[in-house]
Parts: C-alpha cells; structure tokens; sequence
C-alpha cells in the first residue's frame, strides 16, 4: 500500500476528522475509505481482470455505504457535511 503513507492518512484524518488523532469518527474512516476506492478504481481501469482487487473494493464500498448509513441515522448534519465535502452522489 505504497499510495497510501501516513502523512496522506494524517491528512485525510485531519480535514475531515476533528483532528489528526481522531482516526476513529465516521467522517474520517468515511473519507479514507473514499480515497482507497478511487485509487482501486483507477487499478481496475488499467487491469480489468484482477479480481482480488474488484471484491476489495466491493467490499469497501459496502463498508463505506455501512457507515454513511449509520451517520444518516445518528446525525443527518453530519452526513450532509461529509457528503458534500467528498462529492460523494447522494
């Protein structure tokens, strides 16, 4: 996972979580989850029969999907927020 260092994740942590150690909330877990599936997805683009990588990011979708779920529930604010921030469809 060389795409991913540990500055890119304290600064995905930092913008969209309350603060760089706050690697747990939703919205950060949210927004590292969205950053891998582009990556995968530009991966799947370049190599279209891979299909480790194609369940790997089905899986992340579902995970991602999972979590906004439960943001909707809990905090419509917060998941307007996250959604608007990552221009994420819904």
């Amino acid at each position: 996972m060389n795409y991913l260092n540990s500055e890119k994740k304290q600064e995905l942590f930092e913008t969209y979580g309350k603060s760089n150690t706050n690697t747990g909330s939703a919205e950060s877990q949210v927004a590292l989850f969205s950053y891998r599936i582009a990556h995968l997805t530009e991966h799947l683009k370049k190599n279209k029969h891979d299909y480790n990588t194609q369940r790997s990011l089905l899986r992340l979708v579902g995970k991602r999907r999972s979590l906004l779920d439960y943001l909707k529930r809990v905090d419509i604010e917060r998941y307007r927020a996250i959604i608007k921030a990552l221009n994420l469809r819904k």
